[in-house]
């Protein structure tokens, strides 16, 4: 590889950097509080304070659209981003968009007010969903540097009971309520939450301690349902049937109309829900299925999360084993021009005409967004819940080491690293400036990828952080000490520097990989604070490695050939 190809190839490295940076610098210091707290709370909350925002928006527009003077004045900046939709709007009617953006004009690249107020109301719902998205991108703190989520999980053992038709044992109850906690650990650590704290109280509940700012969204998803999805076919005259026992006033209770004779019997009223733009449930009416799915969901393998490319909206593809391929091909081609349900857990979530056998074990629907379709597949691979588990209570705890405790921490990492790059600098001089380089593009390039994983930052990861910084700095040292031996010997800069990073190579690399085997190991059988240190610590080896080996020596190569530098500042008394 050329030095031009080395040098973009670091380009390349820190721009990435600084992509999977930007969501962690933008949330922690160019986002205000207040936004914060609403992309953290519920989606019923942003909708409330969109359609809120965006009411009183609208009303000021309103105002200043009778003022003839504020119509042909310069847009006002708080309204600039009413400029793209109507650019839009101009363009979809062939009009000649305007020059200069006035408030009237603006005004008139919609068809009416209400056109208005809706594109605000897109405006205000998009800016919060984004940042909620932004979240799950970011370098998160852990529970005891910020706090976090405490729930409190109840378990219901009412369905099994009712499954086994009698009483349940204290020894069944405790088997199942094991076999859950397995479940919700399994869940939550496939959803990339690093170190919560998972614990079975003495009356049988679960506490859990996720770290982060409270979202209770993330909840939801950890125990969605009890992962049960299947493929109905819809009975169209039982639908038409509960549609208007409904519509005249009917009460359907538990899936069943409260009246005798309106469904047949083995079948089942369940609500039919789309997302709105929000991305909440919104009920669109009852659908009669059979209770008992032509397909369910124990054949499923795999969901994924697709787009498709003629109408752009998000479909999942499921993908089944042998037996539910053969089973779905049978269903379709049995029921073709009819509709087929797909349920998770008691709701329906799709509803699409059958015109053709449907062979391959691959099945594609719409009604999941792109969350909710990875949520689901997480689901469905990590098992259902034995015992429906409820919400008793949910609240933010604050960090569990105090504010002070951290204070004096991070202070001392502070010094520690000063100190560190102050002696690079005074015992290897203009070498050791090289070390500093590239010891905190190291940081640097270590903090980024832990961001891009969502990653959880906890002390024990910052300990893992600081060892990192000790072998990249031994990973120097080893270097400059060789090239040093070179230079005493009477060899060039050039000739110094090339035998000390070939003698340092693998003594540097035999050091790291023995650390990274280890630290490897760690991550797979440790849990809690062992596993983020180990995560760090094994990422940042890979970073110590490819700035040490890589980055010096491109700087010790651009002294010498791009400045032509004869000599070389690395000790005193040599030159």
């Amino acid at each position: 590889m050329t030095k031009l190809m080395r040098i973009l190839l670091v380009l390349v490295f820190v721009g990435l950097g600084v992509v999977f940076l930007y969501p962690t610098v933008t949330w922690y210091f160019f986002t205000d509080q207040e936004m914060k707290t609403l992309a953290n709370g519920t989606l019923n909350e942003i909708r409330l304070w969109a359609e809120d925002e965006a009411s009183s928006t609208a009303e000021e527009i309103r105002k200043l659209s009778q003022d003839t003077e504020a119509v042909s004045a310069p847009l006002p900046d708080e309204f600039g981003f009413l400029k793209d939709a109507a650019k839009e709007n101009y363009r979809l009617a062939n009009e000649e968009v305007p020059r200069d953006w006035t408030l009237g004009a603006v005004l008139n690249g919609f068809r009416d007010f209400d056109e208005v107020s809706s594109a605000i109301e897109d405006y205000y719902r998009q800016s919060i969903l984004d940042l909620k998205e932004m979240k799950g991108q970011i370098l998160a703190l852990g529970l005891d540097l910020s706090g976090g989520l405490s729930v409190v999980l109840e378990p219901d053992f009412t369905a099994l009971e009712e499954a086994s038709t009698e009483v349940l044992s204290a020894e069944d109850r405790s088997a199942a309520l094991e076999s859950a906690l397995e479940v919700i650990n399994n869940r939550i650590d496939t959803f990339g939450v690093t170190e919560p704290q998972i614990r079975r109280q003495l009356d049988d509940s679960i506490l859990i301690d996720i770290p982060g700012e409270a979202d209770p969204e993330r909840i939801n998803s950890f125990l969605m349902g009890r992962g049960s999805l299947g493929f109905h076919i819809v009975d169209d005259a039982g639908t038409e049937a509960i549609r208007s026992y409904a519509a005249s006033g009917g009460k359907i209770v538990d899936g069943r109309p409260a009246d005798e004779g309106i469904l047949a019997e083995g079948l089942v009223a369940l609500g039919y829900y789309t997302k709105d733009s929000y991305g909440i449930d919104q009920f669109n009416g009852w659908i009669a299925v059979p209770e008992t799915p032509g397909l369910d969901g124990s054949h499923i393998r795999e969901a994924n999360p697709e787009t498709d490319p003629n109408t752009l909206q998000p479909v999942v593809t499921f993908r089944l084993d042998a037996e539910g391929a053969t089973i779905f091909q049978r269903l379709t081609s049995e029921n073709t021009q009819k509709y087929m349900a797909v349920v998770l857990d008691k709701k329906i979530k799709a509803n699409a005409l059958i015109t053709e056998t449907i062979p391959g074990g691959s099945v594609r629907v719409t009604g999941f967004n792109y969350q909710e379709a990875n949520d689901l597949a997480i689901v469905l691979r990590t098992g259902s819940l034995p015992v429906q588990l409820n919400i008793r209570s949910l609240q933010s705890v604050g960090a569990s080491l105090g504010k002070d405790t951290i204070q004096i921490g991070l202070k001392a990492m502070l010094i520690g690293f000063a100190l560190v790059f102050i002696f690079m600098v005074v015992w290897y001089k203009g070498a050791g400036l090289i070390a500093d380089i590239a010891l905190a593009l190291n940081l640097f390039l270590l903090a980024a990828l832990l961001s891009s994983f969502n990653f959880t930052l906890t002390m024990t990861s910052i300990a893992g952080l600081i060892l990192t910084v000790g072998m990249s700095v031994d990973a120097n040292v080893i270097i400059f000490e060789r090239i040093k031996e070179e230079l005493r010997l009477g060899k060039s800069r050039a000739a110094a520097v090339e035998m000390g990073f070939k003698k340092a190579f693998w003594t540097i690399v035999d050091a790291q990989v023995t650390t990274l085997i280890a630290a490897l190991f760690l991550s797979q059988l440790g849990k809690g604070p062992v596993q983020g240190f180990a995560v760090t610590l094994a990422w940042g080896i890979g970073c110590s490695l490819f700035t040490a080996l890589f980055v010096s020596r491109i700087i010790f190569d651009i002294g010498t050939e791009g400045f032509k530098k004869k000599t070389l500042s690395i000790a005193w008394g040599i030159k």
